[in-house]
């Protein structure tokens, strides 16, 4: 399912968004527009799915696929051995901006403290 307004869901059958690196027929991943880290990619489910919130039972194997993504997604950028952060922003206080949930993989540098 997706929502007409949510810009993922744009992005998610439309070619004239930016090309994936990387999709298959769960999710797609995407580089930051606005990097915070010299890698960030966002990955993104195919479904639409707002928040963690609105996950039910049934899309939960979407959220372990994630994982497994962002898993491939480092070894592909070479920075498995020196470590990645992995992000889910909920809600408006944790800066969450696109209502659409996607996984953040940060890496390329020393990342500071979180908070």
């Amino acid at each position: 399912m997706t929502t007409g307004n949510c810009i993922f869901c744009g992005m998610a059958g439309d070619p004239a968004h930016p090309a994936p690196i990387f999709r298959d027929d769960m999710v797609f991943v995407l580089r930051d527009i606005n990097p915070k880290a010299r890698v960030h990619l966002l990955i993104i489910p195919n479904q639409h799915l707002a928040s963690l919130e609105s996950v039910e039972a049934g899309q939960i194997p979407i959220l372990g696929h994630m994982l497994l993504v962002a898993q491939d997604m480092a070894q592909r950028e070479g920075v498995e051995r020196s470590g990645y952060r992995l992000a889910l922003n909920q809600g408006p206080d944790s800066g969450q901006e696109i209502e659409h949930l996607h996984l953040h993989l940060l890496a390329g540098q020393k990342l500071g403290a979180m908070g």
